[in-house]
């Protein structure tokens, strides 16, 4: 391990996270804070000039659809079936007191 996580480094992430962590937690904290930065200095050796950066392993594409009114809104339909209407609404009781 050629990367090394100070005590302080462990306290200062720990209260940035707002976590209490016993002794044994810091140091399983430091261990695996330690490898995941082996880990990325090992991708670092990689050769990766000519590769395009991507932010997504498959291919993303816009699912979205027109928007396209078919029907109308159906306003006058719908207040056709209301007991009571006000300002071209339902009208319904009072619920609140």
């Amino acid at each position: 391990m050629a990367n090394k996580i100070s005590d302080e480094t462990i306290e200062y992430v720990g209260i940035l996270a707002k976590l209490e962590l016993s002794g044994e937690e810091k140091e399983n904290a430091k261990q695996d804070m330690e490898k995941m930065l082996d880990y990325i200095d090992t991708l670092n050796e990689l050769d990766t000039a000519g590769i395009e950066p991507m932010s997504h392993v498959f291919p993303v594409n816009n699912v979205f659809r027109e928007d396209v009114v078919t029907n109308g809104d159906g306003h006058e339909a719908a207040l056709a079936n209301a007991p009571k209407q006000k300002n071209h609404s339902f009208e319904v009781p009072k619920t609140i007191g």
